[in-house]
């Protein structure tokens, strides 16, 4: 039986009363389901798939030519779009959706037109006491525009450089050795697994939660970040490879839940909120462990290109971390070097 592979087609899973689960498919994103002549459901082995697939784009092009939805639709069948994991693509759901309803009739023309970036700018700021779901939009909208730019679709994106409402402080956001112990008193094993896998390689929560065994060879961890698509290589520091060794491998992935399942990204936020709050350990975050995980390499003398090719950190965000997030860990680093100094005086003869 061969299966069709349409770049765009989205697929959602429903169960049915019986119990047993059916698949959808449909022609993009939040677009029609493939349906047949008869109105049945296609699916991808059907000979009708590949031509309602066409029809519903042809349609969507013909109805919406030369506007907003129209490049809304674009973006979505770009590689910008569909390279990025689900959890990204269905974050950019929920704002093209909403900019779709709102300025989806737009010709281009008007999109182009400098006093739109005013509009614009008046449609995020209605959602100025959510900042962050602000910057969302914005950031959606500005990447839709930019797309089309880029295909020569538009010359101009009026949405470039728009600015942030949302400026999260994480200054001195660091798992100190108190905080890190509290966890460990009250965590389960996997909760355990978890953080000292972040501890150690400061990768982010979604990335280790899909690591698998096999990217683990004993010696090495290799992650596929999925915010970047960067791979990094990471060798497993001594007490780590001692904990991975000992592990038992309940499943296809490293971290498990205690029935030895693959955790869900909710399931695993609400039970590492609880043994958070078992800890009393209040205002850090999972992700903090990443940024704390930079602070330990620094303090151990790490380079920040040592640094950044562990957690896979750019150079400048190395730095930026250390200098403007986390600064728990400057005073450490100022005595080191202050050390170092001294040192280097008592250890140079007096001039004559």
């Amino acid at each position: 039986m061969t299966r069709i592979s349409l770049k765009g087609v989205a697929k959602v899973r429903s169960k049915l009363a019986d119990g047993s689960i059916k698949e959808y498919y449909y022609a993009w994103r939040g677009g029609p389901l493939l349906r047949g002549a008869d109105g049945r459901a296609l699916l991808p082995h059907e000979p009708e798939f590949a031509v309602a697939f066409a029809e519903a784009h042809k349609k969507a092009a013909f109805s919406h030519t030369g506007t907003m939805s129209a490049i809304i639709r674009e973006f979505q069948m770009s590689s910008e779009y569909t390279s990025k994991s689900d959890k990204t693509k269905r974050a950019y759901d929920r704002y093209l959706k909403d900019i779709d309803k709102k300025f989806g009739t737009l010709p281009l023309e008007t999109i182009q037109d400098q006093r739109m970036r005013g509009k614009f700018k008046a449609w995020r700021d209605t959602m100025a006491d959510h900042p962050r779901t602000a910057d969302y939009a914005w950031t959606t909208l500005a990447r839709v525009l930019s797309v089309a730019k880029d295909r020569g679709r538009i010359a101009v994106n009026v949405c470039e450089r728009g600015g942030r409402l949302y400026a999260a402080d994480r200054s001195e956001k660091i798992w100190e050795e108190a905080h890190i112990a509290a966890m460990l008193a009250v965590a389960t094993p996997e909760v355990r697994m978890a953080l000292l896998l972040a501890l150690w390689t400061g990768q982010r929560q979604g990335d280790l939660l899909r690591a698998p065994w096999s990217a683990y060879d004993g010696k090495t961890l290799k992650v596929r970040q999925g915010k970047t698509g960067a791979r990094v290589v990471i060798p497993v520091g001594a007490p780590l490879r001692l904990i991975l060794n000992g592990a038992p491998t309940r499943s296809t992935t490293i971290l498990t839940n205690t029935r030895g399942q693959a955790w869900t990204e909710d399931g695993f936020r609400a039970t590492w909120g609880k043994t958070c709050k078992r800890a009393g350990v209040e205002g850090l975050t999972f992700h903090d462990l990443r940024g704390t995980a930079v602070t330990r390499l620094a303090l151990a003398g790490c380079s920040s290109s040592q640094i950044g090719s562990i957690t896979g950190h750019a150079l400048k965000d190395v730095d930026a971390i250390l200098d403007a997030h986390y600064l728990g860990g400057k005073i450490q680093l100022a005595e080191q070097a202050m050390q170092k100094l001294e040192k280097h005086i008592d250890g140079t003869p007096p001039a004559k």
